[in-house]
């Protein structure tokens, strides 16, 4: 069958739960074809595109019948549309001819081969009609508001008709389904149509005789679900028999997606050993602690399907018996290659660069894309599985931007939150991703996301307005939390909830805690006091800069290297009292795109140290491994200034972490941060640096040498605060706090209609279609 439907009032309109089992048999049906039929001009269907839990149409008449687009390419239907293009005088020539008439004013809606008007039916007189008709067009009035004027012979049901001529259907297979008066003329081509409920009287008194038009009680998508039905179109066996299968929901009230395993495994002996994490990442530990008390859980991750290994794969796993008894691992089996492609290479070459600004350096491979979708409906289909009645489903991080669509496909019932763990840049930047639009259609499906600070949920909002209408809700101002004017990704007021689509969906900052807690156990440890007295002893008399960070362009390593020979050149005095130290943690072997940078950087040590060195003194000390977490902390508590210059970071944890370190030791180090780490616009106290700027540089880390005791004491002293008070628990607590007030938030839209009954369909139905 060929569904051909109006949008506002029509396919967009109805119960919930009918615009679900609708849209779910279209998707499931591959007999449906879809044709969108309406009086917005193309630009303004394509929000719509946009919202993936709407099917996208086959075909799209717009205008009123004025454009015919095939639905994904949105090209032109030729020779169709050569047919109406020649039927028009043009914009201009309409929009002269209409002037003389004063009480007809323009819409300002995005349109094309057609003029639309604002007027009372009081105001149309036969001038308007004499003056239409002398340029070839003809005047359509609607729902007692909307005058358009339309090349003659054009209109939604004629272009549908030359629509079915073309494609070669049966007229017999079509259904069409509108509200108001400009959907007449569909009615008027002979189709099976249906007048869903509450539609405009006009519509009603002009299809009332018409045996093959059905007067539905539903409004909107239940209407047309009454229709399929009632005419038969499915077959004897009714609708229900169409729609798909779904799974019985899990138990899992909380459900936990994120690309990493709650413990690290590895093959031994033929054999597959789990272990707790050794990694210092605070997160796992912190997200794992909301199963603690016993709360029904899954903790969705990738895991290797290895081939080589005889051994079944195993979908469920246990995490911690004692400590997490009813938790369990819901592991994705993921082939290496999808691995791959997916996080080690379209991620970090695509996604990676663009979040952080370094667009010039995207490569964006549409067969990567397909792997990224692959991948994520995977981890959507696990998830779909787990999660209980209604449960919390935690989404993290850019890897998983699409599985909120693919989610509420099939769980509309979840509440469905995400973090965004990295930067989230402007519009402008943004848009650069060829997919930008699936991407936002798909957080756009959340109850509610959150990012580390203001300036990244505002840009969001930015993005979202340029992909779907949009109004902000809430808003809420970011002072005194976080900095507003003092830094480059300072905001004064944030959006906290928007409404997309009739969604409400919250929004708000909560930048990543630490887990203080694990700093001191690290510093009570005898093995840390001796390694802490040893450096001492090596370190005396020299002022040490301390610099820890990932090898990744975006964290300005080279700037900083070129920063510090800069200050050895202007200040002298300084050589043989500072050293810089600086831990650059490789990338994985298999990503080659850091091998240009890393020769750099090893260049710039190299340079640095053979034009200033002297017996007894390195001015750089050039660390490109990882140290353990316990060797890290160690230095924390010895550098007299953290230098953390990223050039773009989401948030940077390592500045947490030195922060914590001097405030348990009770120490004064200064902390110079960049101020386009995401940090900055919480950590009051900083000394905040421009790293696109080397002469800003090398003067803030001159001044944080420089900075007298009393000063440097201060500073530390609120920069712990901070961070003891906003650790990851409270992070962890706030957000899904959040989550929660939200959700409860949220305005049920209004039942227009109960949902439809199953079963509604029958022979005589089927029977009546045949006769009609």
């Amino acid at each position: 069958m060929l569904l051909a439907t109006d949008l506002d009032g029509t396919f967009l309109a109805g119960h919930p739960e009918n615009r679900q089992r609708l849209y779910q048999l279209i998707t499931a049906h591959p007999e449906i074809k879809l044709v969108f039929v309406t009086g917005r001009g193309l630009e303004g269907v394509l929000p719509i595109l946009s919202d993936p839990t709407i099917p996208i149409p086959d075909y799209i008449v717009c205008d009123v019948g004025g454009t015919v687009v095939d639905g994904r390419s949105q090209a032109a239907v030729q020779p169709l549309q050569a047919g109406i293009d020649a039927r028009w005088p043009g914009e201009q020539v309409i929009a002269e001819a209409m002037a003389q008439f004063p009480r007809l004013e323009r819409q300002e809606v995005p349109q094309q081969r057609r003029c639309s008007y604002f007027c009372d039916a009081d105001a149309i007189d036969p001038e308007i009609h004499a003056a239409a008709a002398g340029l070839g067009c003809e005047v359509l009035y609607s729902a007692g508001r909307y005058l358009d004027i339309l090349p003659a012979g054009v209109n939604k049901g004629s272009t549908l008709r030359a629509l079915v001529e073309h494609l070669g259907l049966d007229p017999d297979d079509v259904l069409v389904a509108g509200d108001t008066l400009n959907d007449l003329s569909m009615y008027e081509q002979g189709f099976i149509g249906v007048c869903v409920g509450e539609s405009e009287p006009a519509l009603l008194d002009a299809t009332r005789d018409r045996a093959r038009v059905l007067h539905s009680v539903h409004t909107g998508c239940g209407g047309i679900l009454e229709a399929i039905g009632h005419f038969g179109f499915l077959g004897p066996q009714g609708i229900d028999a169409e729609l798909r299968a779904m799974d019985e929901p899990g138990k899992a009230d909380l459900v936990m997606v994120y690309h990493r395993l709650p413990y690290e495994e590895a093959w031994e002996n033929g054999h597959l050993a789990r272990r707790r994490p050794s990694s210092p990442n605070g997160i796992i530990p912190t997200l794992l602690s909301f199963f603690g008390d016993g709360k029904r859980g899954s903790w969705v991750a990738w895991a290797i399907q290895d081939p080589k290994h005889a051994v079944p794969f195993e979908t469920h796993t246990e995490v911690d018996r004692e400590r997490y008894p009813e938790l369990v691992c819901a592991r994705v089996p993921l082939q290496r290659e999808d691995v791959d492609i997916f996080y080690k290479r379209f991620s970090k070459e695509a996604f990676w660069p663009t979040l952080h600004t370094f667009w010039e350096r995207a490569r964006f491979r549409e067969e990567d894309w397909a792997v990224f979708l692959k991948v994520n409906r995977l981890f959507a289909e696990r998830t779909a599985m787990e999660a209980a009645e209604g449960a919390v489903v935690w989404l993290h991080d850019y890897n998983l931007w699409m599985v909120p669509a693919y989610l509420r496909e099939l769980r509309p019932d979840l509440k469905i939150a995400f973090f965004h763990h990295t930067y989230f840049p402007s519009a402008d930047v943004f848009n650069v991703l060829p997919w930008r639009r699936e991407i936002i259609g798909s957080l756009l499906q959340c109850d509610y996301i959150g990012f580390h600070i203001p300036r990244q949920a505002e840009n969001f909002v930015d993005v979202a307005r340029g992909v779907a209408p949009l109004k902000v809700l809430e808003t809420k101002a970011c002072a005194p939390r976080y900095l507003t004017y003092g830094c480059a990704v300072g905001l004064d007021e944030v959006s906290t909830a928007i409404e997309v689509h009739g969604r409400r969906i919250g929004l708000g900052a909560h930048p990543v805690g630490l887990d203080v807690g694990r700093v001191q156990q690290v510093l009570d440890n005898p093995e840390t006091t001796g390694r802490m007295a040893q450096m001492r002893a090596e370190l005396a008399g020299v002022r040490v800069i301390l610099s820890v960070e990932r090898l990744d362009y975006t964290k300005g390593t080279l700037e900083k290297l070129l920063a510090f020979e800069k200050l050895m050149d202007d200040h002298p005095e300084l050589q043989g009292r500072v050293q810089l130290v600086t831990v650059c943690v490789p990338a994985a072997k298999e990503m080659r795109i850091y091998d240009e940078l890393q020769v750099n950087i090893e260049q710039a040590v190299g340079r640095i140290n053979g034009r200033f060195s002297r017996v007894g003194w390195t001015p750089v000390q050039f660390f490109f491994r990882a140290l353990p977490f316990e060797e890290v902390v160690a230095w924390y508590a010895m550098a007299d200034v953290m230098w953390i210059t990223p050039l773009r970071d989401g948030l940077n944890l390592v500045a947490k972490e030195y922060v914590a370190t001097q405030g348990l030791t009770n120490g004064r180090g200064v902390l110079v941060l960049s101020e386009f780490a995401g940090a900055a616009a919480e950590l009051h106290g900083a000394l905040l640096t421009n790293p696109h700027d080397l002469a800003d540089l090398e003067a803030k880390l001159y001044s944080g040498i420089a900075m007298n005791a009393a000063e440097a004491e201060a500073r530390l002293r609120g920069l712990f605060a901070i961070v003891q008070h906003n650790d990851i628990h409270r992070w962890g607590q706030d957000f899904l706090d959040a989550v929660d007030a939200s959700v409860a938030a949220t305005i049920a839209p209004e039942a227009l209609a109960a949902p439809v009954a199953a079963g509604d369909s029958s022979a005589s139905a089927a029977a009546l279609r045949t006769a009609a």
